[in-house]
């Protein structure tokens, strides 16, 4: 493998598995959707910040939901596909393109994961501190129609909101700083180009999260500062994913690195056996070379000098010998004497 191409999940060890992904997927929407229902906000507060919002758009020119209002209302045939598109898109594009990532990307499965539930647990902070009342929920002096209600008969969702019918009180209707539906969308348009093989999958990453904008403001749902938000918070969870994913990566090496129990330590040698600790065996106050059992006198080999008294050097340990005996031959001889 050459050192620009990316490793394997399984090459390095970190080989998915998805009955630990998915719990964790599971618990973190589950979360979110807890932590967004238990922060709704009182409706006062909801309102007021919808207002400052129409009326910095309008400061600015920005107000592009009215005349896309207008639109969605007056064609239906335009207005039931984006009732339809906002109502289950949002639950249906986002975990296929994580399921086509952890079988067909798998080495970047971790990181688009992280990305992704970083920016939503970001989201949550934006509907807690700035609860903010959408378009269709402001009195209709200011000029938006609710088209989730208009055309609920066509769907499965009732007046109140995307929910199916008789669920509109389990969901947020305040939650509308920022858009997380154009947030994910830009998440799955990243993911489309990135890992997209073909120029139609790269076309459909371009085209998602751009109609999803126009749908959450045609629809009522959104305002134009809203869809902004949300991309906005998919960059910061960006920046705080990859930083994640680092922390995540060292804990896992120091993990691996960590002696296991039982084990000798790094840098430690073990002690040598007893066999083989000593070089030389003791016996009889003679000290005898490597591999001899008893104590002798070391034969003397004539040199080229020749001589009883020439250097001769033992065959196992290649020591100097004078031929002299040991001290207890010494002691045995003149007691013979």
């Amino acid at each position: 493998m050459s050192q620009t191409e990316a490793p394997s999940t399984a090459a390095t060890g970190d080989r998915l598995r998805w009955w630990t992904e998915l719990p964790l997927i599971v618990l973190v929407y589950a979360a979110y959707s807890a932590g967004r229902l238990m922060v709704r906000g009182d409706e006062a507060g909801a309102v007021d910040h919808g207002l400052a919002i129409l009326r910095a758009e309008k400061a600015l020119h920005l107000n592009l939901e009215h005349p896309l209002n207008r639109l969605f209302t007056a064609e239906d045939w335009i207005g039931v596909p984006a009732d339809f598109w906002y109502a289950s898109l949002h639950y249906l594009v986002t975990p296929g393109i994580l399921i086509w990532l952890f079988r067909s990307r798998a080495a970047h499965f971790r990181a688009a994961r992280t990305w992704l539930m970083a920016s939503t647990l970001i989201g949550l902070i934006g509907f807690t501190l700035v609860p903010t009342c959408p378009p269709r929920l402001l009195s209709p002096g200011h000029g938006f129609v609710d088209t989730m209600a208009q055309y609920s008969s066509w769907g499965w969702w009732g007046g109140e909101a995307s929910a199916p019918r008789g669920l509109g009180g389990m969901t947020n209707q305040y939650a509308a700083m920022p858009s997380l539906h154009v947030g994910w969308a830009m998440w799955c348009g990243v993911m489309l180009w990135r890992h997209g093989r073909t120029p139609l999958v790269r076309a459909a990453g371009i085209a998602y999260p751009l109609i999803t904008a126009f749908v959450v403001m045609g629809t009522a749902n959104h305002y134009f500062l809203d869809a902004l938000a949300g991309a906005a918070v998919m960059g910061l969870g960006f920046l705080v994913s990859r930083r994640v994913v680092r922390a995540a990566d060292l804990v896992r090496a120091r993990v691996r690195s960590a002696p296991v129990a039982g084990s000798a330590r790094p840098g430690r040698t073990s002690p040598a056996p007893a066999s083989t600790a000593a070089s030389s065996i003791v016996s009889g106050e003679c000290q005898t070379s490597a591999g001899e059992r008893i104590p002798r006198q070391r034969k003397v080999s004539a040199g080229p000098g020749g001589g009883p008294g020439a250097r001769s050097s033992d065959a196992g340990g290649g020591t100097a010998d004078w031929g002299l005996p040991c001290s207890s031959e010494a002691e045995s001889l003149g007691k013979a004497r």
